[in-house]
């Protein structure tokens, strides 16, 4: 069973609260296991994402901003995708949007990079994210195989009848002291058993339990039989360690990323609860923290240095010690070391709510960052995705002081590579960009 919810959307187990609060329904099994869940999750973790929550008397959960997908062990899957901030669209358009968006995005982000590039033929196919994945790493697996699986040499140790490689003294004594015909030796035989080749097997066959589309179950089967001489691994940590891609292997790099996160449980982030379920869930704030960053990389002038996650400056100074990291998102830093400070933050604003739907929170993180990090002197821009109400910066800057600005600006969320940061020709940015 598949189910698609938008992010903060809400999950429930009883159908009239589908039509009164249009909440997604799922099976009563996985409600319960993500309400233990939910339950479960330490109140001080700030990155929850699932909520037991009650609205008109019907017993809700709702997703937070995590996208992809969770399982339950009942073996249903529910996909949840950011929302677009597009209203002229209809319910399923939206999703394919959505989900091929997220693709996109996912490109940017650490082993997802392998995610391919041109997404319109899987979002018309209407292909649930789970089975977007598994197909791309076994299409990844296909390619692989078609060149050619690579061989390596194996220390194997056997006594046989004829003498090869290194006798084994000890060995040799204890066990042939009759048998003397017989030779206990070390020796390298030349085979497809390795941790690479085992890796990917072993990922294959742990797929098994998880697709349900036909063109990929069909594809499973194929590969499986095409690394049926490879075994599984005995110690997939141990595997992972010995792991080697040397230059001659590149065609395994994706096949290897791929199998690594469906190994490690499908997922960057781990889900708790005493079925220990998969899951695939992204933090929305950090894949479009790393999708602003690659692109303002590649449209930044040659001069200037980008650099992620800063960490050099503390709010205060205690007794001598340092506390309170400060990190802002991006620092650009000119040739004359000036630096601009910018923040990304996932969120669709809402300019029709007083101060522009912008939290006191986030205007004081940023008055600390231009403090310490430009020291009260400069321009500092607070990144937010462009949507219909929302596709140009705000005209006038929030002024901390009569030489500390911020700038409020949307950045083009687009699977066309139109993507962009949209500024004015009055920001301090825009003569660090090539265009």
């Amino acid at each position: 069973m598949h189910t698609t919810v938008f992010e903060y959307g809400y999950l429930t187990c009883d159908k009239a609260a589908c039509g009164d609060i249009h909440a997604k329904l799922i099976s009563k099994a996985a409600f319960d296991y993500l309400k233990e869940v939910s339950l479960s999750a330490d109140e001080s973790d700030t990155n929850k994402y699932l909520s037991l929550t009650k609205r008109y008397g019907y017993e809700l959960i709702q997703v937070k901003n995590y996208v992809g997908v969770l399982f339950s062990p009942t073996g249903e899957h529910i996909e949840v995708l950011p929302k677009t901030g597009r209203k002229s669209i209809d319910a399923e358009q939206a999703v394919l949007e959505s989900r091929e968006m997220l693709l996109m995005m996912l490109q940017h982000l650490g082993s997802f990079r392998y995610v391919a590039s041109n997404q319109a033929d899987l979002a018309n196919k209407k292909m649930p994210l789970l089975e977007v994945f598994i197909s791309q790493f076994l299409q990844s697996v296909n390619r692989l195989v078609k060149r050619g699986l690579k061989s390596d040499y194996v220390s194997q140790e056997d006594n046989l009848y004829f003498h090869k490689g290194k006798l084994k003294v000890s060995q040799q004594i204890r066990l042939n002291v009759v048998n003397k015909h017989k030779f206990y030796v070390e020796y390298d035989e030349y085979l497809i058993d390795r941790p690479a080749n085992r890796l990917i097997k072993t990922a294959l066959l742990k797929l098994v339990n998880y697709t349900r589309l036909a063109t990929n179950q069909k594809l499973l089967r194929e590969l499986q039989f095409a690394f049926s001489d490879v075994p599984s691994c005995l110690s997939v940590k141990q595997d992972i360690n010995y792991l080697k891609l040397d230059r001659g292997m590149m065609d395994y790099h994706a096949p290897i990323a791929w199998a690594k996160l469906i190994l490690d449980g499908f997922s960057p982030l781990s889900m708790k609860g005493k079925d220990n379920a998969l899951s695939l869930l992204f933090p929305m704030e950090s894949v479009f923290e790393s999708y602003v960053a690659s692109v303002l990389r590649n449209q930044l002038v040659d001069d200037v240095e980008l650099t992620t996650q800063a960490a050099s400056k503390y709010l205060v100074t205690h007794n001598k010690q340092r506390q309170f990291q400060l990190k802002p998102d991006l620092i650009i830093t000119k040739p004359d070391r000036s630096m601009i400070v910018l923040d990304t933050k996932w969120k669709l604003l809402d300019l029709d709510k007083s101060h522009n739907d912008i939290s006191q929170a986030d205007l004081y993180q940023m008055f600390a960052y231009g403090h310490k990090y430009l020291e009260g002197k400069g321009e500092i821009f607070l990144i937010y995705p462009s949507h219909d109400t929302f596709d140009k910066p705000i005209e006038y800057s929030f002024d901390f002081s009569d030489s500390l600005k911020l700038w409020v600006i949307p950045f083009e969320v687009s699977t066309e590579k139109t993507h962009k940061l949209k500024i004015n020709d009055s920001h301090a940015l825009r003569k660090l960009m090539k265009n």
